[in-house]
């Protein structure tokens, strides 16, 4: 962690205010942008973001310097964005063992044609809630099926299943967008 980072923190630690508005200012774009990825609404995610800083602030004293702070806070915002939409009646799909397929293949998410990564990301966001959320995880922040089990509160075998399905329709949706051949 920066240096200066780690003394606003410590001042935090203590009830600074002064303090805890460095580090909001420090943190604030950075954390809307992530709040952005999964509650559509700006204000709305402005909000969100807003109660995982006083969440965060709260929790202060279990933060481990092992870790930096944005990305400790990082998991933070995601996960009140998780609640946020959860309490919107989000449901995710419970599958059963029958239809359980697991994703062992991550070099196949290649893509043979010229498509952009902003083409991807927002051909992601057209996806269903189930499939965005689940491809935004474990692509966009690099979290695991165990964590974005924890995260999104489904069993780990849910996370690869909607995986490989958004997957599927990612790949899809692109080949109707492009027409063209497109490997993932």
């Amino acid at each position: 962690m920066n240096p200066k980072h780690f003394e606003i923190v410590k001042k935090c630690l203590q009830g600074n205010r002064k303090a805890q508005m460095q580090l909001y200012d420090l943190y604030a774009d950075g954390m809307y942008v992530v709040a952005c990825r999964y509650i559509s609404n700006r204000e709305d995610a402005k909000d969100v973001m807003q109660e995982a800083f006083l969440k965060a602030f709260t929790r202060l004293s279990q933060y481990k310097s092992e870790f930096t702070f944005g990305a400790w806070l990082k998991r933070i915002v995601i996960n009140q964005c998780m609640d946020t939409l959860k309490k919107r009646s989000l449901v995710y799909e419970e599958m059963s063992h029958q239809t359980l397929a697991i994703v062992d293949d991550d070099a196949s998410w290649e893509i043979s044609v010229n498509v952009t990564k902003q083409e991807i990301l927002h051909t992601i966001e057209r996806l269903p809630a189930k499939y965005k959320y689940v491809l935004q995880l474990y692509l966009i922040e690099g979290y695991d099926h165990q964590e974005i089990s924890e995260i999104l509160d489904i069993p780990v075998q849910t996370s690869r299943t909607q995986l490989m399905r958004g997957k599927a329709k990612l790949k899809d949706k692109l080949q109707d967008t492009y027409k063209h051949k497109i490997s993932l």
